[in-house]
């Protein structure tokens, strides 16, 4: 019947859309808490713990092959007590799960598959998606289960030892304390010259493919312009700007709604990995608006002003007036199983939306007169499509039409208009509508920097903006509190629930300090807030030397009590409480202030010192300490060591080897040839699949540099386990390695237009530097025949 289910489990009662998608699955889950483990415990089996989250691409695929499976349920349900996690809502227990597999397997992603005893909920395995049946050597779901179970049978003490020295891995990454250590402007130095090192010359970013829009080294850059010398400001200003301008033109930027997706999957930023990110869009709309300030750029300003746009007008419950009860969390990147099916257009569809001359018109401008850029790499027999890119700024758009700025801009506004309403008729992607704290404190300092933006340059009014960060200020300080004023982590559905960890605290008080300098008629309410926020962090999370925790103590639930300081793709809590302290010590005066940042700096400095890159917000703070010594006389003495000169560079480079000078390629026989990589003595090359790492790296890969015509699939050797503090676990190879290439005919597939050139990108490293990111073109010239 309609409305009927065969199955509902405990989700049904949860608030998270997550959790919801899971509600009606054959799987008897538990939501993470007692109960799940009590009844592990009674029956005296192992949990699996599957973490996840609303958009996720194959946490839906392991949902439809395995989770709705009625007999892969009946063995879950028979051998374990399954827990299902919403990562966005349990951040604690996403970081143990995903450190756990890391640590065992070498990488990490969503969903994560964690297998944990039931008294200490300590894991004795883990790894990410499973196939419902194996397929490129990964193992079917079924006999993983079948072996964890038969495991936990018959080799109760094997399975323990393995948990606790498991554990006692994770203990040592995330509950690690580094003793302090001087820091000064060398750190600083030699963050930005490492950053300058990895920034990709020709297309902008930090690294190779898959490709992320990294706000927070653009923030750190920003900062750093302001205190370099003449030639470093002028490096940073290229590295900022090209990024910047990459990522506005690129396809990763939505050129109709406003907003950026989640990364790219090409060096160039064309195409997009499709999921929407409130944490995205928030940093970038907070980056593009001083971006704006710093160069004088309206071309930046309307990016942050588009940005937060999308946020107000599809990111909330009640666009007339946004924020009122918070921000959504993210936008799904696939519509009918399909990636980014919304997003895609055909010429056609210009032909039918637009009346001929625009329609030629728009061709041009977003490139749909050249070759297709996408093709569906999980559905390949489906027709190739087109990405909105342009690959100029507006103003160099309008230089080559031979028309004025302002005439380019009302034209392509007006086109946009058009393509976005008939993009509104299509069934749109899913959108995770929980409001979780700290997201919305990122995109309420978004909103104000935008605000200032604007309200500085004289060009219209930010008010609207600045309205919307009060109304989520406001709605987070009045719902998302328990009856003893305890901040909350999430909101939905009318219902606040989960203690908020210390990354709600800290974003939360550095947004309501933003606003406290933006909102002067309200800065005494702000400055409140913000003082009692971080009061309460401190009483819940500091230790005795004034460092942070993540959680609060006393938490049977979590084997180790986490200390995060990796800025990625949104801030370390640590980094951000020590900001909120230095914005709060500025704005009253109080010295206690400055001291518990100065205690913060000093708990943060032995991880800055092993990582730079890393750990940048806490330089970002040291930077502005260092701007008043007067103020720090008698506190803390910055060290004025001079940056560490480079190790010597061995000289002799990675050799790049071809086993052929042509291929020819039909429309029914691909190419395929082989390549081999041999890295000098003490380096080794970064996998093509090298995991998360606590810095950018860019791993190996082989495709089109230039030209058109071919698709290219390689068969990457897998790499071997390698690990430093600094970097984390990660894949390498150590020798030389040789693997084939496959070259098959697909016209229109390509960078650019014309005669296709293949090149290798790899990065070499030893165990105490890496080399710049290098892309070797391929001396093999490429022939099609019918």
């Amino acid at each position: 019947m309609t409305g009927t289910h065969a199955h509902t489990n405990r989700l049904a009662a949860e608030s998270s859309p997550y959790l919801l998608q899971h509600a009606h699955n054959p799987v008897d889950w538990f939501p993470w808490g007692e109960e799940a483990f009590a009844e592990a415990r009674r029956r005296d089996v192992p949990i699996f713990l599957s973490v996840g989250y609303a958009t996720c691409y194959w946490c839906h695929v392991m949902e439809r092959e395995s989770f709705e499976d009625p007999r892969t349920a009946a063995l879950m349900n028979d051998r374990f007590v399954c827990v299902k996690v919403d990562r966005e809502e349990r951040p604690d227990v996403d970081e143990l799960s995903m450190a756990a597999t890391v640590t065992l397997t070498g990488r990490g992603g969503w969903p994560t598959s964690v297998f944990l005893e039931p008294q200490g909920l300590r894991p004795y395995f883990a790894g990410t998606y499973f196939p419902s049946e194996e397929r490129h050597g990964i193992p079917a779901f079924t006999r993983v289960l079948e072996a964890l179970s038969n495991a936990w049978r018959d080799r109760r003490q094997e399975v323990l030892q393995q948990a606790e020295s498991l554990a006692a891995a994770v203990r040592d990454q995330l509950g690690a304390s580094p003793d302090p250590v001087p820091l000064g402007p060398a750190h600083a130095q030699k963050a930005v010259a490492t950053l300058l090192q990895i920034f990709d010359r020709a297309d902008g970013g930090f690294g190779g493919a898959p490709k992320f829009p990294q706000p927070v080294f653009l923030e750190f850059l920003l900062d750093a312009r302001q205190r370099a010398d003449d030639a470093t400001r002028d490096a940073i200003d290229a590295a900022a700007r090209t990024t910047l301008d990459r990522m506005a033109i690129g396809g990763i930027h939505d050129h109709l709604a406003g907003g950026f997706h989640r990364y790219s999957v090409d060096k160039h930023w064309t195409v997009p990995h499709f999921e929407k990110m409130l944490y995205d869009n928030a940093q970038l709309a907070a980056v593009y608006a001083r971006a704006a300030a710093a160069y004088h750029d309206p071309f930046y300003l309307d990016i942050a002003r588009r940005t937060c746009d999308y946020v107000l007008r599809e990111m909330t419950d009640d666009p007339d007036a946004p924020g009122t009860h918070g921000f959504f969390s993210a936008q799904d990147a696939e519509v009918d199983h399909r990636e980014g099916l919304n997003y895609l257009w055909t010429p056609a569809d210009f032909d039918r939306v637009l009346d001929p001359d625009d329609a030629a018109f728009a061709k041009r401008i977003y490139n749909l007169d050249a070759s297709p850029n996408f093709q569906d790499p999980h559905h390949p027999n489906d027709d190739p499509a087109w990405v909105l890119r342009t690959d100029a700024r507006p103003e160099d758009l309008a230089d080559r039409l031979n028309t004025s700025p302002e005439a380019f801009a009302e034209r392509i506004a007006r086109i946009n208009a058009a393509l976005f309403a008939e993009r509104a008729t299509r069934k749109q992607p899913i959108t995770d509508d929980k409001v979780l704290t700290a997201w919305n404190a990122l995109m309420i300092t978004g909103l104000v920097a935008t605000a200032e933006a604007i309200n500085a340059r004289g060009h219209g009014s930010g008010d609207r903006y600045l309205e919307a960060a009060r109304r989520a200020a406001r709605f987070i300080l009045s719902t998302m509190r328990d009856g003893t004023g305890r901040l909350l982590r999430s909101y939905r559905s009318g219902q606040a629930a989960i203690p908020a960890p210390l990354e709600d605290h800290a974003f939360l008080a550095h947004a309501l300090l933003q606003l406290a300098r933006a909102d002067r008629s309200n800065r005494a309410e702000w400055l409140a807030a913000a003082a009692d926020t971080a009061d309460r962090a401190r009483a819940l999370f500091a230790d005795d030397r004034g460092g942070y925790f993540d959680t609060e103590a006393d938490r049977p639930d979590l084997f180790v009590r986490a200390r995060s300081t990796h800025d990625g793709a949104t801030p370390a809590p640590t980094g951000m409480m020590l900001l909120a302290l230095l914005d709060l010590a500025d704005q009253t005066n109080e010295s206690a202030r400055l001291d518990q940042a100065i205690a913060l700096l000093a708990a943060l400095s032995g991880a800055v010192v092993k990582a730079p890159v890393g750990t940048i917000n806490p330089l970002r703070a040291m930077l502005r300490m260092m701007d008043d010594p007067a103020r720090l006389a008698g506190r803390y003495t910055f060290s004025d060591a001079e940056p560490e000169p480079a190790p010597p560079r061995q000289p002799t480079p990675v050799r790049v080897l071809a086993n052929t000078e042509k291929v020819t390629v039909t429309k029914d026989t691909p190419a395929v040839f082989k390549i081999a990589l041999e890295p000098p003595p003490g380096y080794h090359i970064i996998a093509a699949d090298p995991g998360p790492a606590k810095v950018p790296l860019t791993p190996l890969r082989v495709g089109l540099t230039r030209g058109q015509g071919v698709a290219v699939y390689a068969d990457y050797p897998a790499g071997d386990p390698y690990g430093l503090p600094e970097i984390g676990t990660i894949h390498v190879h150590h020798d030389r390695i040789e693997f084939d290439v496959v070259l098959e005919h697909k016209p229109g597939v390509g960078a650019s237009p014309g005669i296709p050139v293949l090149g290798v990108s790899f990065q070499a490293c030893s165990d105490t530097e890496c080399l710049p990111p290098r892309t070797v073109e391929l001396d093999i010239a490429v022939e099609f025949k019918d």
